[in-house]
């Protein structure tokens, strides 16, 4: 059809994102494995001591890099590993403390409101329930699912861009959003691999499996792959 002639994009068709069909459990069963096999015991970057210190990491993590935020919060947790500690320095050494972050500003007003809430109604404790997790500032979906995660055990798929992109590439769990790819991954993830998931899935995106320049010549993942931005050579 000619350029000139070809009917308008709307906004009905833009809507209508035809999804990869999710694969068998056999499948994802066996990607899991090899995850599993490569890297029995994966952890989190975000550098922390605690609970309370995890929970700011990831507040502060929004749009920056793991390793950016380790080098700025190392010094900050070695004087500041508590809420009340924190508290104590106050917003304005806060925020100098974490000035190389993006929106700096910001997440140190947030950390020091969070440090409030945490003491008037947590006891100055790290809650453990994603609803009393939430209800802090900075606090969202996902950063409750890393603190579920890691700090108290629980199974939960914690879907950042790479979660994200790589349940829609291998198929585990395709979503159009990252709720719909969370509830996608509790449904499709075998319970021995749970607990584990996001993080293999993390650094499967971050190393491996890259938004632009996939490496898939050395993907363990290789011949089970069928996504449309595979590389062969």
């Amino acid at each position: 059809m000619d350029q000139r002639n070809r009917p308008p994009r709307t906004a009905a068709s833009a809507k209508r994102i035809t999804l990869p069909r999710a694969r068998k459990p056999a499948e994802i069963r066996e990607i899991f494995a090899r995850f599993q096999a490569a890297n029995p015991e994966p952890k989190g970057e975000l550098e922390s001591v605690n609970a309370f210190t995890l929970l700011v990491a990831v507040v502060l993590s929004a749009q920056a890099t793991d390793a950016g935020v380790n080098k700025a919060t190392r010094a900050l947790f070695a004087i500041a590993d508590t809420p009340a500690k924190m508290l104590a320095l106050g917003e304005e050494t806060v925020r100098d403390y974490i000035r190389t972050i993006g929106l700096f500003r910001t997440k140190a007003k947030n950390v020091i409101a969070l440090c409030e809430q945490l003491i008037a109604e947590f006891g100055g404790e790290v809650p453990a329930t994603r609803e009393a997790l939430e209800s802090l500032p900075g606090v969202g979906r996902k950063t409750a699912n890393v603190v579920l995660n890691i700090a108290f055990g629980e199974t939960t798929h914690a879907v950042d861009t790479h979660v994200f992109r790589i349940a829609n590439r291998l198929r585990i769990a395709p979503g159009k959003n990252v709720l719909q790819v969370e509830l996608g991954l509790e449904k499709a993830v075998p319970p021995e691999f749970g607990r584990h998931a996001h993080h293999w899935l993390i650094l499967h995106g971050r190393y491996t499996c890259k938004a632009l320049r996939p490496e898939c010549l050395r993907c363990i993942q290789n011949d089970l792959c069928d996504s449309a931005d595979k590389r062969i050579a």
